[in-house]
């Protein structure tokens, strides 16, 4: 009795350290946060192979983009929507198994009427490879959006 209660005990506090500590998020300059030397982030602004994604493109006005790309979040599992404040949007994605968390961020330049871009980041808070996760979640919301 005395190893399983050990035994859960000790798995809770290493599965609660799975979340991580968030990092400085958000726009600088127009530009969203750089990666760090990890490949588990991707970022659409960065200019390093391997981390490097292509940002969200759209046509027509950046209130209906905003508005699409938010319904389409919603439909995405174990997804916290932290930050709807103008041009940006910050989530929280969870895995399912080991519970880790993804930050991922959405950024809606000025003056993008029309032709505009949506630049993202999307990084894990912990580990070194996320084995792909982050771009395959891009890449997915990514087709889901241009449907």
């Amino acid at each position: 009795m005395i190893k399983k209660t050990l035994g859960v005990l000790v798995s809770v506090i290493l599965l609660t350290g799975c979340s991580g500590t968030m990092i400085n998020l958000g726009i600088n300059e127009g530009r969203l946060q750089p990666c760090p030397k990890t490949p588990n982030c991707i970022n659409s602004q960065s200019g390093t192979e391997g981390q490097k994604v292509q940002p969200i493109n759209y046509t027509g006005a950046q209130k209906e983009a905003h508005e699409r790309l938010l319904q389409i979040i919603k439909t995405e599992k174990r997804t916290k929507i932290l930050t709807v404040h103008g041009n940006y949007i910050r989530v929280e994605f969870t895995s399912a198994l080991f519970r880790f968390v993804d930050d991922v961020e959405f950024y809606f330049p000025e003056g993008q009427e029309g032709d505009g871009v949506i630049h993202v980041r999307s990084a894990s808070r912990v580990g070194h490879s996320d084995l792909g996760a982050n771009r395959k979640r891009i890449e997915r919301i990514r087709s889901k959006f241009s449907k």
